[in-house]
């Protein structure tokens, strides 16, 4: 039984691709800003869910509608939790800059543009592959 509610898969992938290039910008320019305005839609992602998540939004209005239905559905859990692992280095790559320890603020973004563009490019989620091996080999829960 899913963990949360399912969703068309092609919205997550279609995020990928935008964060993909969102974050790519970032690398070539370091304009942190940027990064700091994509930790906040990783941030919404994540702990408000995928519905209110702007790149989720703009899939659900204007790319959803022109496409058919979707074949499967996915769970949303392992997706959001990929979303909070994007936060947490959003958040470090955005202090790094900040601070001014660039280093820290690219390699912060380059980890999360890879793990994104392995979602655009190779439909193969990283974040949600780690929240199925970390659920995988938890303690089972009591019932």
């Amino acid at each position: 039984m899913p963990a949360g509610p399912a969703v068309d898969p092609r919205g997550p992938r279609f995020a990928a691709i935008v964060t993909t290039v969102v974050l790519a910008v970032v690398l070539v320019t370091q304009w942190w800003p940027l990064l700091a305005v994509q930790t906040v839609v990783f941030a919404i992602g994540a702990f408000a869910g995928l519905k209110p998540a702007p790149y989720s939004v703009v899939y659900r209005l204007f790319v959803a509608p022109r496409l058919g239905p979707p074949a499967e559905r996915e769970d949303a859990a392992p997706l959001r939790f990929a979303q909070a692992v994007g936060f947490v280095f959003g958040l470090i790559g955005t202090i790094g800059f900040v601070a001014g320890l660039a280093p820290l603020g690219v390699v912060a973004t380059a980890f999360a543009v890879f793990a994104a563009f392995l979602n655009a490019a190779f439909n193969f989620c990283l974040g949600c592959e780690m929240y199925l091996l970390i659920k995988r080999f938890s303690p089972a829960r009591a019932s």
